[in-house]
């Protein structure tokens, strides 16, 4: 899923090989994601690991018959491992002889190598949302948007991130700018349906309802939940990053921002289990139109 980038040169060798490239005699040393790892036994009874490796252009079977079981300590399925051997012919298939294997340190895999990226392109969803963001006019919105826009390391978070690690809707790295967009968009055009609707709130409340997710995961072989996501939640993260960021906010914005981003999967999160607002049921409505759409477009009606 996802149009391929450029590939771009390994930060640990400064190669630039993919799987899709690769040819029978090729020496390798580069990072790749495991994807499966077997520990199997020859013929003889002698211990060899087989395992996949895979990067956004395809995948490698890898065999490592050679201090099988000492390598096999050094990682585990589903990391970023650095990899060095050699690519042959077998069957008329190419594989990997492994000749050494680890764990890949932290920070040197590129998560556009091994992870789907959206279609959309990211500098152009980046444009969309600085033009949605400059819609909002509200002194006190705007400012806060223009902090969170100015904030280099949030905004490459939100560029990254996807809405879900696998079978959900924009699951996918960019994913979240995507959806962020596109609720926006549709937030705007109910404003103009309905001109008594307050378009500063409910545009600033979709551009930040998901920005949880900037915390939400962690990359490598595959996208999984960060600690932070696995026990809060990207609602309460969201929430979090609202009151860290939005301090500066006078209580009645803060208010209104934070219940539409607390209730924005539903008003059972709410504490009367209602909706407070009509831009917080605006944004509900919006929000699921576009998430329930993109899955079936992606997954399919179902049953």
């Amino acid at each position: 899923m996802g149009r391929v980038p450029t590939p771009q040169p390994d930060e640990a060798t400064g190669a630039t090989s993919t799987v899709a490239t690769l040819r029978a005699g090729d020496a390798i040393d580069a990072i790749f994601a495991c994807t499966r790892k077997d520990r199997l036994t020859t013929k003889s009874g002698a211990p060899y690991l087989s395992l996949e490796l895979r990067d956004r252009t395809g995948a490698l079977p890898g065999r490592v018959f050679k201090d099988a079981d000492r390598l096999a300590g050094r990682f585990e399925r589903g990391q970023l491992v650095r990899v060095r051997g050699r690519v042959e012919r077998f069957r008329q298939e190419l594989q990997l002889e492994v000749e050494n294997i680890a764990t890949a340190p932290a920070g040197s895999g590129d998560p556009t190598r091994f992870l789907p990226v959206a279609y959309r392109d990211l500098d152009e969803l980046d444009g969309f949302l600085e033009h949605l963001a400059g819609e909002v006019h509200d002194p006190g919105y705007s400012r806060f948007l223009g902090r969170l826009l100015g904030d280099a390391e949030l905004r490459a978070a939100w560029r990254l991130a996807p809405c879900a690690p696998r079978a959900g809707h924009h699951a996918y790295l960019g994913g979240l700018l995507e959806h962020t967009v596109a609720v926006a968009t549709l937030a705007q055009e109910a404003c103009q349906l309905h001109p008594k609707l307050n378009s500063d709130l409910l545009l600033t409340a979709a551009l930040v309802h998901d920005l949880g997710k900037t915390r939400e995961y962690a990359y490598g072989a595959e996208i999984a939940l960060s600690e932070e996501g696995r026990l809060l939640g990207h609602v309460a993260l969201g929430l979090r990053l609202l009151e860290e960021r939005g301090s500066d906010l006078d209580a009645p914005r803060r208010l209104q921002l934070g219940h539409c981003v607390l209730t924005h999967h539903g008003a059972d999160a709410a504490p009367q289990r209602r909706f407070g607002s009509a831009e917080a049921l605006a944004l509900f409505r919006v929000n699921a139109l576009d998430a329930s759409v993109k899955g079936a477009l992606e997954h399919g009606l179902g049953t």
